[in-house]
């Protein structure tokens, strides 16, 4: 691209999709079709089996294709029990990601409505990037079971096992100069800690610029990364991934003092596509009234939120490391933070580490 600049943002690789607007081949249904017409069926059924050779005759396909699809389901979440010559029944559907129940809970007009769901892919960042290239519109999203690339700040790895929790990225075509970036960073922290607390009741709150901690602990990080051309902005992909039902045991053993989920928090299981579409209405929400009335608004509601303010932190970035008490957000969204020497410090960039420093660490990778 000629006069752009690129930041953080790898060529894709192939991935598994749940869905698809493209024509399958030699005739055969649409894939996405396919998926919502077999669980139409099972639904339908109540419960009960289905044969195998029923559902070959309904949906036109072999045996063996059946056998393939619902194992598709099953790595989506959705849980199965096969009997002989009874055939296949839906035990459980409840923690699967499923497009017509994000679609039902959005109020949005442009959040999520451009919608794909992933199998498993290396990173939805790296998903939504060649969509956004590709012309899609703002507010496209992208959401993954699993990642197996999936990334944090300053190239961390972000850990995302599958079927366990939100990992997703959307499209953003915001009007402005660069400097907006940190703006929308602190936006999303915003809506997403406001999403959190509505769909789970998990008093999360943000930790300067955009980690979401429960107990101390981290629970959700935020990554923005911005294609700019010409000094301003071309587009941006806005990355979230919240530890929504993970169990200790899904955690790296060198994790899991560090971060927690929702379901450890809260002790119930979260609806991963009630969550999604929570997110989507809350941002859309408050990008309407960031464009309306700029940034003042999206501070006060960060500052309402925020676990940092009023806390001795330790900041590391290319001046070194620094100690002070967070005071406030700038105009900007700069973190204000009080030196030991007294003087007021602007902090726009970097690791912040709360001080004694929780177990949430510091850094929007985990």
């Amino acid at each position: 691209m000629t006069d752009s600049e690129k930041r953080s943002l790898g060529e894709p690789e192939k991935s598994e999709s749940l869905e698809s607007s493209a024509p399958v081949p030699d005739g055969r249904e649409n894939a996405g079709d396919s998926r919502d017409r077999l669980l139409d069926m099972f639904e339908a059924a109540g419960g009960d089996y289905l044969s195998g050779e029923e559902i070959s005759r309904r949906l036109g396909v072999s045996r063996t294709a059946v056998w393939k699809r619902i194992g598709r389901l099953k790595d989506a979440g959705y849980v199965f029990e096969a009997a002989p010559k009874l055939g296949y029944r839906l035990a459980a559907t409840a923690s699967a990601l499923d497009m017509r129940r994000i679609a039902a809970e959005l109020r949005t007009e442009r959040f999520g409505r451009n919608l794909t769901v992933l199998a498993k892919t290396d990173s939805t960042q790296t998903e939504a990037e060649t969509l956004a290239r590709a012309g899609a519109p703002e507010g496209t999203l992208v959401v993954a079971e699993e990642q197996t690339s999936g990334r944090g700040r300053q190239g961390r790895a972000w850990h995302s096992p599958p079927g366990r929790g939100v990992w997703m990225s959307t499209v953003l075509r915001p009007e402005g100069p660069l400097t907006a970036v940190p703006q929308l960073t602190l936006l999303a922290a915003v809506a997403v800690c406001r999403a959190i607390r509505a769909a789970s009741g998990v008093e999360a709150g943000i930790k300067w610029p955009n980690d979401l901690l429960a107990g101390g602990r981290k629970l959700c990080g935020i990554l923005l990364e911005a294609v700019v051309e010409d000094g301003g902005i071309r587009h941006c992909i806005m990355g979230i991934g919240i530890d929504a039902n993970l169990e200790e045991s899904d955690y790296p053993e060198e994790l899991r003092d560090r971060v927690t989920s929702l379901r450890r928090e809260s002790g119930t299981e979260v609806d991963r596509s009630a969550l999604i579409a929570a997110v989507m209405n809350e941002f859309e929400t408050l990008y309407a009234l960031y464009a309306e009335s700029g940034f003042e608004p999206i501070r006060l509601l960060w500052e309402s939120l925020s676990v940092t303010l009023g806390r001795e932190i330790v900041v590391r970035d290319v001046r070194g490391e620094r100690r002070g008490r967070a005071e406030g957000l700038g105009a900007q969204g700069e973190l204000l933070m009080r030196a030991e020497d007294g003087s007021l410090a602007a902090v726009y960039s970097g690791d912040v580490e709360l001080y004694p420093g929780p177990a949430g660490g510091s850094g929007s990778g985990q």
